[in-house]
C-alpha cells in the first residue's frame, strides 16, 4: 500500500511519533507507484512496474540531529527506527545552522494529483509507445524512448504539532529517432500532470521531421548569430538560475551578487520582456502548497519585467538577516508572447534554429557562464525560412547575457530537463549575438 491517503499516513506518524524521547522529532512518510517502458531500435527493451514507500525520522536533541530510515512499519521496527535516529542524534556534533521546528501550521490543498494519470496501467502505457513506434517505422527511422508515469505522496509531521501531506501524479516522455546510419537525429519531450494530454505520436512526428529534415548537415563558421532556441533548448540554458538564493548571492558567489557587496535585488537584470515567477496553483504546472521546512508556499514573482523582485531565504539565513523566509521555486514558470515557433522563423531575417542542447557544464557561477553542444536538429535559417540543416557547434553563453539579448518570446510550453529530471513552463525565445564558439562533429 504504497499511497497512503491523508488519515493512513496522519495515524502512522502520530504513532511513530509516540515513541520519541528526543527534545524535537520529525518524522516523514512518502511513497509512489507507477512503471515505465523503455526502447530502443524500435523495439521495446524493458518495462517494469514499481512500488515504494519508506519512513524517515530525525530526533534532535540541542542542536545536535541524527536521521534513520525504514520502510517495514510493523510497532517492533517503528520504535527501533525511532531509537537508532535518537542515539545517531547523541554522536552528532552540533549543527550551528540548526532552526528549531516549526509548530502547527494550515497549507492549502493542492492540485498535483489527477486521477487520469493514476490510473494509467501496463496497457495503457504499452499502447502510447507502440503508437510512437508506427510512428519511427512509418518514417523509416529508428527510435529510442521512455515512457513513465508516477502517482506518490509525500507527508510530515513533528513533535511540535506541523502535519503537512500532498499527493501528486505526473508522467513524462522522450524519444529521440535517428536514420539507419546513425547521422541524423531528432528529439521531442512531453510532461504533463494529466496523462489524457500526452500525444505520444505526435511527439515523435515532431522528432521524426527534424531526422529527416538533418541529412546533409553543412558546416557554418563559428560566431555570433541571431538564434531561435526551441522551449527544450531555453529550459535547459536557463534552469541553472533558477534558484534565486539569498544566501549565495550575498555572500558574493553568484549571478545575484553585486560587485564591493550585496545583491541585485531590485535592479534591472535582464530584458523588460522577461517575467519568471512560482506558482503551486498553475493547472499546467501544479507544484506541492508546502516546503521540506513546513513553510508555505505562495504565487512569487522572482524577476518582474526584467527587475529582480524577490530572493529566497532559508529559515536560518532569514534568521540572520532579520527578514521574513521566503521559500524557493516549487515551479518555474517564464510569461511568453503571442507568437509561435512558426511565427518567430517567420520573423528572422538571418539564424540559426536550435532545438535542443546538451553536455551543458558551467564555466563561471558569478556570471553564469555555460558551456554546451547544439543537437538533435539544428537549422539556418534565411528570409523567414528554414534553408537547410547546420552541423552542431558548441556554444559559449550565459544566460543573463542571453536575457539581456531577448528579440522576442513566443507562446510558453511545458518543457522537460532530463538533467534534472524536472519541468518548467518556458517559451521558445528569439536572442541575438549567441555566441557559437566552434564547431562539433556530434550527432
Amino acid at each position: 500500500m504504497p499511497i497512503y491517503t491523508k488519515e493512513q499516513a496522519q495515524a502512522l506518524l502520530k504513532k511513530v511519533l509516540s515513541y520519541s524521547k528526543a527534545d524535537e522529532c520529525e518524522v516523514s512518510l512518502g511513497g509512489s507507484e507507477g512503471g515505465n517502458v523503455r526502447y530502443a531500435l524500435n523495439a521495446v527493451s524493458t518495462a517494469g512496474d514499481i512500488s515504494t514507500v519508506g519512513l524517515s525520522v530525525t530526533s534532535v536533541y540541542g542542536k545536535k540531529a541524527g536521521s534513520a530510515t525504514i520502510d517495514q512499519f510493523d510497532d517492533a521496527s517503528l520504535e527501533r527506527v525511532v531509537r537508532r535516529s535518537e542515539e545517531l542524534a547523541q554522536l552528532a556534533p552540533e549543527n550551528s545552522e540548526y532552526m528549531p521546528m516549526l509548530g502547527q501550521s494550515e497549507f492549502k490543498e493542492s492540485i498535483t494529483y489527477n486521477a487520469n494519470t493514476a490510473a494509467m496501467t501496463p496497457e495503457s502505457r504499452a499502447e502510447m509507445v507502440g503508437k510512437s513506434l508506427q510512428v519511427t517505422k512509418d518514417a523509416k527511422l529508428f527510435a529510442a524512448g521512455f515512457l513513465e508515469n508516477s502517482t506518490g505522496f509525500n507527508s510530515v509531521m513533528n513533535s511540535k504539532g506541523l502535519f503537512a501531506y500532498n499527493k501528486s501524479s505526473d508522467v513524462t516522455f522522450s524519444v529521440t529517432t535517428r536514420n539507419e546510419g546513425g547521422t541524423t537525429s531528432g528529439y521531442a519531450a512531453r510532461g504533463f500532470t494529466d496523462a489524457a494530454k500526452l500525444d505520444t505520436a505526435s511527439a515523435t512526428r515532431v522528432a521524426c521531421m527534424k531526422a529527416n529534415a538533418s541529412t546533409g548537415a553543412k558546416a557554418l563558421e563559428p560566431g555570433k548569430y541571431t538564434v531561435i532556441l526551441e522551449p527544450v533548448a531555453a529550459t535547459y540554458m536557463l534552469e541553472n538560475m533558477f534558484r534565486f538564493d539569498a544566501r549565495s548571492a550575498e555572500e558574493g558567489r553568484s549571478f545575484l551578487s553585486k560587485k564591493g557587496g550585496g545583491t541585485r535585488l531590485g535592479e534591472q537584470l535582464v530584458d523588460p520582456k522577461v517575467t519568471i515567477y512560482s506558482d503551486p496553483f498553475n493547472p499546467d504546472l501544479p507544484s506541492s502548497t508546502w516546503t521540506g521546512e513546513g513553510l508555505p508556499r505562495e504565487k512569487t514573482l522572482w524577476i518582474d519585467k526584467g527587475v529582480v523582485k524577490n530572493l529566497s531565504y532559508s529559515r536560518f539565513w532569514a534568521q540572520k538577516k532579520g527578514v521574513a523566509p521566503t521559500p524557493g521555486p516549487g515551479n518555474i514558470i517564464m510569461e511568453g508572447g503571442t507568437q509561435s515557433l512558426e511565427d518567430l522563423i517567420k520573423g528572422t531575417e538571418k539564424g540559426i534554429l536550435v532545438s535542443r542542447l546538451w553536455y551543458i557544464r558551467m564555466v563561471d557561477p558569478q556570471s553564469l557562464l555555460l558551456t554546451g553542444l547544439t543537437r538533435d536538429g539544428t537549422f539556418y535559417i534565411e528570409n523567414g525560412k528554414i534553408m537547410f540543416p547546420v552541423k552542431n557547434f558548441r556554444f559559449n553563453e550565459s544566460p543573463v547575457i542571453m536575457l539581456n539579448n531577448l528579440e522576442a518570446l513566443g507562446k510558453q510550453e511545458r518543457s522537460i530537463s532530463v538533467e534534472s529530471y524536472r519541468s518548467y513552463l518556458i517559451p521558445p525565445m528569439k536572442i541575438r549575438d549567441f555566441t557559437f564558439s566552434s564547431l562539433s562533429d556530434a550527432v
